[in-house]
């Protein structure tokens, strides 16, 4: 039983809950936003807001490929949504940040570790360098 204890106590079993957690919620907010904004705006555009009346039949089945569509119209303004209003944006703060860090340091010719830009000796290796 201790053994399971460890486990379950252990960071990144909580983290991955953490993030489970967050993730279900941020999933209602993507829905209702693709669901309540984008769908009634492509409704008002297009005309048709549902595909769930599209149908065709051969015998006695009934081949309901509206619903289809619904879905994949949804997993696109959910998949665009994620990707516009998240990804994108968190893409450009991660390159800025990298920017701004290749600014202020550079490489030590000697040891090849990462040094300020204005310092005079490498901390790793203490071989004098030039000062940029």
């Amino acid at each position: 039983m201790s053994g399971f204890k460890k486990f379950l106590m252990r960071g990144n079993v909580i983290d991955l809950a953490v993030a489970v957690v967050i993730g279900a919620a941020f999933t209602a907010i993507v829905n209702s936003f693709v669901k309540d904004l984008l769908t009634p705006l492509i409704s008002a555009i297009g005309g048709l807001p549902d595909f769930s009346s599209l149908r065709f039949t051969i015998g006695r089945s009934n081949f309901l490929y509206g619903n289809f569509i619904n879905a994949v119209v949804s997993f696109l303004m959910v998949a665009g949504v994620v990707y516009f209003l998240i990804i994108k944006p968190y893409n450009h703060l991660k390159e800025r940040a990298v920017a701004r860090e290749e600014a202020i340091t550079r490489e030590c010719p000697e040891c090849l570790s990462e040094i300020p830009k204005a310092a005079s000796r490498c901390a790793q290796c203490c071989a004098e360098v030039t000062p940029v």
